[in-house]
């Protein structure tokens, strides 16, 4: 380089300079002031025909009404013009219009913006004119709207067929959330469709109740707390949805409702102005690098990135792909032409792929090692590992991969699912008699591999002869007709025999002739053996049960013969006595609760409650043992504690010498009317005097069976006029997981509440629900002077 080149320019050269600069900043300006007014122009012609076809009026008429319009409402031309479009809304009905040609302006539209609003629908509606795209729609939205309603981010979602979503323009939030949010399948709780299926705004502003109802764009989670959506007006029904985030947790309230429902009415016309721009038509290299894909074998792509303004790669669209290229979405050749890399595989974003990608752009070759890529297909997660490889070509990329394992992890698969359903698949070629078995086929028949398959026709020599027959019919009609089978067969493995089932089904030709069949062999033996074992349980169950209801008939035979019950009350030595006997509910077996309630030969009285432990007839054979035996000592002349020790004795001497009862005894003499009565191991009979209830003091006495030496007391009552005593088994009281003292204050309580009336009252006060045990009860009433 000369020093020539290397001086300073002159000072002429400055000048020129100078005034070529100020010359090209004259022009720029002009070109500036020519596009605003040519879009100005564009704008107030299309108010002027939304005017004049909403009214009828001419076109001057039109022009005049937005003039005075502007003027009332100390609005912009320009302003009144984007109202106008916004509201579409006629100023006069078409007669009235007809009749004057020029609108009043006392007859303009219903007001859009609350008042304080229309200043930033002015300026919005300037920013509109210069917008190109729903992209700088949103921006602009977003610019304007921030400093009014705290607004984060705007978003503008266009309703797809099917009820899909599409995100066309957003503003405030990052790159890989919009690619994120990009497309929205028709699911339920998506916000921006509900509102656009309702055609109402959506205002969410509770975000704890919010976001259970409905699935919200959040990232970080919390980042947006209300929220609005709104669908914009449009020809037909809204295609597109407005939304507004915000920071904060607060309503929006009726000036904010009503500035968000002026901005979309406002937005319509631009959205509609908005064409998107058409794909453009694939070059001449495209076309060309496309022939030469298509004849070539393999998984290959080529990539042209899509660049921000500031040379940023955003994304990448494929122009071209081979006809064997398959994706883990499903898609192959030529449908994968035209798609977007991260709408389609958002999962690359920032990954080591795309820094590869990049690399590749700059000259540098890309070979990636093999990674794992999972997508969620219809709900479902799917993976595939991939081999990628990329090079520059020309000012794109491409892009060849291969995916591993494939076939090898179907057929692994397909092997355990044999395995594990203990079948195996088969298929008959009838033309070129050709057999294929799986292995196991092989290890279900127990045949040797290594003698090979058998042909359909022989199948049912495999077969127990009691079997061959039925799958024999089933092959043939397969094969004549086409008819498919299910037929289960045995088979003799060693000394086993074996449960199978055969299925198959036919392939025909056009003329209907059978040339293949294929189906599987299944191995039901554990299935058929646990059905078997089923059948002789149920069996077992049966004839259990059958010996149960017999044992249950007989013991109540039994107990029915040896303890008949009064049917009405009876009258003993002076007293009222009332009986009461509620077998268990609960179980099969009868139980061992008796009474006696007899006259003794020396004017007394003899009343006895008693319960054998256990159920059934053994239990039936001690109560009837020890029934006849207490009547007959204390008739003959014992005492009532000698008599609970003979019974002690005769109980542990039985047959069962396991046996135990529980036995209380009461001796009454109408003359002293006094009550002698002694217990073993009972509970205490229940006195009831002039309202009063009190339980008797029991004297000693053990449980019966208990011990060879045990020591039993009397004690002695006097029974006044009135008096009720209730002598009865634990039944009545006792609760399963409740003290013994519950249920008798509880039994107490009763008594009181139920005052002197039946003994059935009574016992429907005590036992609710379900019994669990026997429920035997002698309610003794001493009469009154005029009762006797």
């Amino acid at each position: 380089m000369t020093s020539e080149h290397a001086s300073p320019v002159g000072t002429g050269a400055v000048a020129e300079l100078t005034a070529l600069a100020k010359i090209v900043s004259r022009q720029r300006a002009e070109l500036d002031r020519l596009r605003e007014t040519m879009a100005t122009s564009a704008v107030m012609e299309r108010a002027t025909g939304a005017l004049m076809a909403t009214t009828g009026c001419s076109p001057e008429a039109a022009h005049e009404a937005l003039r005075q319009r502007a003027e009332t409402g100390n609005r912009t031309l320009l302003e009144e013009c984007w109202l106008t479009l916004g509201a579409l809304m006629p100023t006069a009905s078409p007669a009235t219009a007809a009749a004057t040609e020029v609108p009043a302006p006392a007859a303009s539209p219903e007001p859009i913006a609350a008042p304080g609003t229309t200043e930033t629908l002015g300026r919005l509606g300037r920013a509109l004119v210069h917008v190109g795209s729903p992209q700088e729609l949103a921006g602009a939205l977003l610019e304007h709207l921030a400093p009014k309603l705290a607004a984060d981010a705007v978003l503008l979602y266009r309703r797809l067929p099917g009820d899909g979503l599409e995100l066309i323009g957003h503003a405030g939030i990052d790159t890989t959330l919009a690619v994120r949010w990009h497309h929205v399948p028709p699911l339920d709780g998506i916000a921006p469709l509900e509102a656009l299926k309702a055609g109402e705004p959506l205002w969410l502003e509770r975000f704890a109740a919010d976001r259970q109802e409905f699935q919200l764009i959040d990232e970080p989670p919390g980042r947006w707390r209300s929220r609005a959506w709104l669908p914009v007006p449009g020809d037909g029904p809204a295609a597109t949805a407005l939304g507004v985030l915000r920071r904060d947790e607060a309503v929006f309230g009726p000036a904010a409702r009503e500035l968000l429902r002026a901005v979309t009415r406002l937005c319509a016309g631009r959205l509609t102005a908005l064409d998107g721009p058409p794909e453009p038509e694939a070059s001449g290299f495209s076309r060309t690098v496309q022939r030469v894909l298509d004849a070539l074998p393999g998984a290959a792509v080529l990539l042209t990135p899509l660049r921000a303004a500031t040379g940023e790669v955003e994304d990448y669209l494929v122009e071209a792909a081979t006809p064997d290229a398959f994706d883990i979405l499903g898609r192959t050749g030529r449908e994968m032409v035209g798609a977007r890399i991260l709408e389609s595989y958002p999962a690359v974003a920032g990954e080591s792929l795309w820094q590869g990608y990049l690399k590749a752009l700059g000259g540098e070759p890309y070979e990636g090692e093999p990674f794992v890529y999972e997508e969620v297909v219809a709900g479902v997660t799917v993976t595939a590992t991939y081999s990628v490889r990329a090079a520059r070509l020309g000012d794109g990329l491409l892009v060849t991969w291969m995916r591993h394992d494939t076939e090898e992890r179907q057929e692994q698969r397909l092997a355990d699912m044999q395995r594990l359903g203990n079948l195996g698949w088969a298929n008959w070629n009838l033309v070129t008699r050709q057999v294929t078995w799986s292995s196991q086929v092989y290890t279900i028949l127990g045949r040797d591999p290594g003698r090979g398959a058998v042909p359909l026709d022989l199948l049912p020599d495999l077969v127990l002869p009691e079997d061959a027959h039925a799958l024999a019919r089933a092959v043939s009609e397969l094969a004549l007709s086409g008819n498919q089978f299910d037929v289960p067969f045995r088979i003799r493995s060693g000394n086993a025999v074996r449960h199978l089932r055969a299925v198959a089904e036919a392939v025909t030709a056009p003329d209907g002739t059978v040339v293949e069949v294929h189906g599987f062999v299944q191995d039901l033996t554990a299935q058929r053996s646990a059905e078997l074992a089923l059948v002789d349980s149920e069996r077992a169950i049966l004839m259990q049960r059958g010996v149960l209801e017999a044992e249950r008939a007989l013991a109540a035979r039994l107990q029915h013969a040896l303890l008949p019950l009064p049917s009405r009350p009876v009258r003993l030595r002076g007293l009222r006595v009332e009986v009461a006997y509620l077998p268990a509910q609960a179980g099969v077996h009868v139980g061992g609760d008796w009474f006696s309630a007899i006259e003794l030969p020396d004017d007394a009285a003899l009343f006895v409650v008693g319960d054998v432990a256990g159920h059934g007839v053994d239990a039936v054979a001690t109560m009837a043992q020890l029934r006849f035996t207490a009547k007959g000592m204390v008739t003959t002349g014992s005492s009532l504690t000698g008599a609970l020790a003979r019974l002690n004795f005769l109980l542990l001497h039985s047959r069962d010498a396991q046996a135990t009862a529980t036995l209380v005894l009461a001796r009454y003499e109408p003359a002293q009317r006094r009550l002698t009565w002694a217990q073993a191991g009972h509970l205490p009979p229940l006195l009831v005097r002039a309202g009063e209830v009190q339980l008797l003091d029991r004297p000693d006495g053990m449980l019966l069976g208990a011990s060879a030496h045990p020591v039993y007391e009397s004690a002695e009552c006097r029974l006044e006029p009135g008096d009720r005593l209730l002598m009865y088994t634990d039944g009545l009281v006792e609760r399963p997981g409740e003290d013994i003292d519950t249920g008798l204050a509880r039994l107490s309580e009763a008594v009181r509440t139920a005052g002197p009336g039946s003994l059935d009252a009574l016992l429907a006060a005590m036992l609710e629900g379900e019994r669990r045990d026997d429920v035997c009860v002698l309610d003794i009433r001493v009469p009154v002077a005029d009762e006797e």
